[in-house]
């Protein structure tokens, strides 16, 4: 049998794909990280699903849970929270997959940067100021960095900078950033993105860490640093090519 990797999108039930609400309905096997996800989500599941909470769990227990599933003829959904391709551990359970003869497919999800930018009313790319998004994180006690990946050196393109799992380093972050970015540059902070209890903080590189600890955020929370944000109210700003009036007045002579 299958083990489907089902990406659950930012938090929100209702932001599912159809396909994952699919598979849920039908899996008899749903493997979930109880951190990320709530009652609502696992609403989708049917009703005599095998629910295994893998918060506490490395990868090789929650590798041998799919593994057994399989050998018992059943289909599992392994739940990852925002979109499997970012910072899911995709590659290391399917290469135990992998090694174990176990087939598995993937179904993506709406990712967290993505949704933190639809509360701000945000696009990332606007033409003739940025046309470049880096999804990155920061070191703290987590995975190391590769060098050439360094934040310093990130920042020296300017682009739309969306920060994962670096809440917490925010201060620090901000600091670093503003020899690229200039005091000045907006920052936005979104915890929650899509849920009831969404915050949405806004601010520039010099006052974001105030706004951050007064609120208090410790977790599930994206920085979005970037000239694009708040570019609405600036009057001079590009317009698309593709929507140039003249580009279609050529276009017809």
């Amino acid at each position: 049998m299958t083990v489907h990797f089902v990406g659950s999108g930012p938090g929100a039930a209702d932001l599912l794909t159809v396909r994952a609400v699919n598979l849920l309905r039908q899996a008899p096997v749903v493997l979930y990280a109880g951190t990320y996800l709530d009652a609502d989500t696992l609403s989708h599941c049917r009703g005599d699903a095998e629910l295994i909470d893998t918060q506490h769990l490395d990868l090789d227990e929650i590798t041998a849970h799919l593994v057994d599933a399989h050998r018992r003829g059943l289909d599992a959904v392994r739940l990852c929270s925002g979109d499997p391709s970012l910072y899911s551990a995709l590659t290391e359970q399917t290469r135990r997959l992998d090694a174990a003869a176990v087939p598995w497919d993937v179904t993506p999800g709406v990712p967290a940067y993505a949704a933190a930018a639809a509360a701000l009313g945000a696009e990332l790319t606007v033409p003739e100021l940025v046309q470049t998004v880096v999804l990155t994180r920061t070191q703290a006690r987590s995975t190391a960095m590769p060098d050439t990946e360094a934040l310093a050196r990130v920042a020296g393109i300017r682009a739309s900078l969306v920060l994962h799992l670096a809440i917490t380093r925010v201060r620090v972050l901000a600091e670093e950033l503003t020899a690229e970015y200039g005091a000045d540059c907006p920052v936005a902070v979104v915890a929650f993105a899509s849920r009831p209890n969404q915050i949405v903080l806004r601010g520039t590189l010099a006052d974001i860490a105030d706004h951050v600890e007064g609120a208090g955020l410790k977790h599930t929370a994206v920085i979005v640093v970037g000239r694009v944000l708040g570019v609405r109210e600036q009057p001079d700003v590009a317009c698309s090519h593709l929507y140039d009036p003249a580009r279609e007045r050529h276009r017809g002579e």
